[in-house]
């Protein structure tokens, strides 16, 4: 591990105990930054409704850390927007942001769109599939951007059990992703989960960041925002335990694909290698080959869309 990723992991690595509410409160106060939390949500009426009411329960009502929450719901056949508006979210449609822009399918295309219809400086962004929730995991990861003005982005650690058996979890994790931030990206190296969906951020910052529209946008902006403000201005918290639906291999195969062309542009951008990934399912015939194209598009920084800067005006 590089000096510099040594000395980082114990300036910037903290526990969620390590900022007690009281203490981060106060800083909201004497600072008057506004907190939105935004929820990605695809067919995630199970549990999206706990998430959303406990937020709303421990950061709004008991303590006024929380002052908007949103959940984009990008697509859902289910009843997510409905149990998520009855647990006093507001529930905006992907496909209602920014209209004039045809929306794609994927995570980073509902991050990216949430930044028009929130209104915080600072936007945390929590998976919604998540069970057994904490509201440390936002009042953790929001509390140093809150505290220290020289933070600008946050990631939640945490350990990922995967059956019942502790640490297995972050499959993608350890054999895409850290392999790649190990060898490309070494400063990057300290961050436990650098795919986490749990972290939050200055709004100055995703403002000037491009976002990949896929499962890329993890990976894609810590790498960005490496470059635009520094390894000092990121940072972790500790929270726990993150307990969540998994994915099958084929899903978790598309998600590696995605993450390592996130990664390929980033090193050689404008080199073109063929975007898709192959993948095999057994029928009555054989293996047959299914192929699927890999999330190559990304969205430019918000500051460059003008209904964006208008809204920033008004």
């Amino acid at each position: 591990m590089l000096p510099e990723t040594e000395r980082w992991l114990t300036t910037r690595s903290w526990s969620v105990t390590d900022r007690p509410l009281h203490r981060i409160l106060a800083a909201k106060r004497a600072t008057n930054q506004s907190v939105s939390v935004v929820l990605p949500a695809l067919n995630e009426e199970e549990t999206v409704g706990d998430i959303v009411a406990i937020i709303r329960h421990d950061l709004m009502h008991q303590v006024p850390l929380v002052d908007e929450i949103v959940v984009v719901d990008s697509g859902s056949t289910d009843r997510t927007s409905e149990v998520a508006a009855a647990a006093g979210a507001r529930v905006v449609h992907r496909d209602d942001i920014l209209p004039r822009i045809p929306a794609v399918p994927g995570k980073g295309e509902v991050l990216w769109r949430s930044l028009l219809v929130t209104t915080g400086d600072i936007v945390c962004f929590i998976d919604a599939d998540l069970r057994e929730f904490s509201s440390d995991f936002v009042s953790g990861i929001v509390g140093p951007l809150l505290t220290d003005p020289g933070v600008d982005l946050v990631k939640g650690m945490y350990d990922r059990p995967l059956g019942g058996a502790a640490g297995q979890g972050g499959r993608v994790t350890e054999l895409m992703a850290r392999p790649l931030l190990n060898m490309h990206w070494p400063q990057l190296a300290g961050f436990v989960q650098p795919l986490g969906g749990e972290y939050a951020a200055r709004r100055g910052l995703l403002e000037q960041l491009p976002f990949p529209v896929g499962y890329g946008v993890e990976l894609g902006m810590l790498v960005d925002a490496l470059h635009l403000v520094g390894l000092d201005a990121l940072a972790q918290v500790d929270i726990g335990v993150r307990k969540h639906r998994h994915q099958d291999g084929q899903a978790l195969g598309r998600m590696a694909a995605a993450i390592y062309r996130t990664a390929q542009l980033r090193l050689a951008r404008g080199h073109l290698i063929r975007p898709s990934l192959t993948q095999f399912e057994r029928s009555m015939d054989g293996f047959e080959p299914r192929t699927y194209s890999v999330d190559t598009e990304e969205r430019p920084p918000m500051a460059e869309i003008a209904e964006y800067a208008t809204r920033k005006v008004a």
